[in-house]
């Protein structure tokens, strides 16, 4: 019964991803659509159209060679393997309805129609015309390679993104590159997320599943780094032990609430570390090294690789034992914490010595 979860969560993620992917592109790119649920409608229908209609069963007495089932859907094909599928089809399906609309190629009912019926009929023409886009395509994809379109992707596509998404280099690269970008002021889930939806939130499906247990996943990036507060409670408790600059401990202060629960803003922003060449080194280190020690605690097996879901907000230490379901993991986000608070403390000392508060402050201090 708790198994019926997965069914209506993580196995139809595809499904689910058609409709606000769908309803997303339509409402960015085609504001004036008057109703963006239709084309949300077609997306579906073009997905369900391109989807494996038949898929293998070898019966478990009696027959030892698989019976092709026709007219019946594969389904493995709403969960992960459908995740491109899902993104290509969906945005094709509502750019082809919605540019369809623009060419005003559609029936229009008199005055006297009730709008909602009206617009039902303005939009048969491009909803056709839609459908039979993918019908076509369908069926050249299965007549040429034997493969309906959301197969023909996976082999294509997901498959190697996925492998490369599972190397050394391919982690090092989002690490180091995910530093680099909000040192700049650039929100890094803006270019890394939609990359990591295709391959790491891939593998933490696989990985919630029990399908496979993937050491490179965005729930051991939240576990080893955003959790473990590399990216927020590091800065913030540096500055709060080993700085003597007065606006750097109001700024420390303020930071700490919201650092305990992750959100690094109020101390990147505030102190600033963003375009902050003091920081740079600090803060472009430590995203990755709290990366490598996790690794490393999951490479000599301490910790296994991280199959839970846990909310990025968790604070952190209770988060670790919650992602691996042990004290052995607030373990390891204690020593990540450690490890990433000493990088700054240098840096702290320097920016004492080249911006120190002065007589006036000291004295300023003294009265408080």
């Amino acid at each position: 019964m708790i198994g019926l979860i997965s069914n209506g969560s993580l196995n139809t993620f595809a499904v689910l991803l058609v409709v606000i992917f769908s309803n997303t592109f339509s409402r960015k790119y085609f504001p004036k659509s008057r109703e963006h649920m239709t084309s949300v409608l077609y997306a579906l229908g073009a997905f369900f159209i391109c989807m494996p209609w038949k898929f293998q069963y070898t019966p478990t007495t009696g027959s030892t060679k698989p019976i092709e089932i026709l007219n019946y859907m594969d389904t493995s094909y709403f969960g992960t393997k459908g995740v491109f599928a899902a993104l290509l089809v969906s945005g094709c399906a509502v750019w082809i309805y919605n540019k369809m609309l623009q060419t005003h190629f559609t029936i229009k009912m008199p005055d006297s129609v009730p709008p909602a019926v009206g617009r039902s009929f303005e939009s048969l023409i491009p909803g056709v015309v839609t459908m039979g886009v993918f019908i076509i395509l369908t069926g050249l994809s299965t007549s040429f390679t034997g493969e309906t379109m959301p197969e023909l992707l996976l082999t294509l596509l997901q498959k190697p993104a996925l492998a490369i998404s599972g190397t050394g280099f391919f982690a090092f690269i989002s690490q180091t590159t995910w530093s680099l970008l909000q040192w700049f002021g650039i929100h890094p889930t803006s270019i890394w997320g939609p990359i990591f939806g295709l391959t790491w939130n891939i593998n933490d499906t696989q990985n919630m599943l029990g399908q496979a247990h993937h050491i490179y996943s965005t729930l051991f990036m939240n576990f080893s780094t955003v959790a473990a507060g590399s990216c927020s409670v590091s800065p913030v408790l540096a500055l709060l032990l080993f700085s003597k600059r007065i606006a750097a401990k109001k700024v420390s202060k303020i930071a700490l609430m919201p650092a305990i629960f992750n959100i690094s803003e109020p101390v990147t922003f505030g102190l600033p570390i963003i375009l902050n060449p003091l920081y740079f080194i600090p803060w472009l280190v430590a995203q990755p090294l709290a990366f490598y020690i996790g690794l490393f605690f999951i490479k000599v097996g301490f910790i296994g690789p991280i199959v839970n879901n846990v909310p990025w907000t968790v604070p952190t230490l209770l988060s670790g034992l919650l992602y691996t379901g042990s004290i052995k993991g607030t373990i390891v986000q204690a020593v990540i914490v450690i490890a990433t608070t000493a990088i700054y403390i240098p840096f702290i000392h320097m920016d004492n010595n080249l911006n120190p508060d002065g007589d006036l402050v000291n004295a300023a201090v003294a009265k408080d």
